[in-house]
């Protein structure tokens, strides 16, 4: 069974910074990404960030250079720098893989990791 397991979130004030963690564990032979997702209640789940086993990133426009990912693929690992907080990035941050599992991709998530930034 794939699970994934995220640490690192807490309080922080504006400006501040946090790094996420998240560790998949299971049937990882075949992982086509990894990437971080967030979400306030009553809104839909947005893109943070993703990589490729390649080191590719791909990163939201709110990002704006002030997040960073990166990915261990020996220890299936992937973590998310966060530089210059600000409020509007109060969300819990959920890690996602995606994963060959033929016929189909298949997309695995954390439990989520609350991130509060306070003004």
């Amino acid at each position: 069974q794939v699970q994934l397991v995220e640490s690192g979130g807490g309080s922080v004030q504006a400006g501040g910074s946090l790094r996420l963690s998240c560790v998949v564990s299971g049937s990882t032979s075949s992982i086509l990404s990894m990437g971080w997702f967030r979400q306030v209640p009553g809104k839909q789940r947005e893109l943070v960030g993703t990589i490729t086993s390649g080191g590719i990133t791909n990163y939201a426009d709110f990002v704006n250079r002030r997040f960073t990912i990166s990915r261990d693929n020996a220890k299936n690992t992937v973590d998310l720098q966060m530089n210059s907080l600000k409020p509007e990035d109060t969300a819990v941050y959920y890690c996602r893989t995606k994963i060959w599992s033929p016929p189909l991709e298949r997309d695995y998530w954390g439990q989520g990791t609350q991130v509060t930034v306070s003004s």
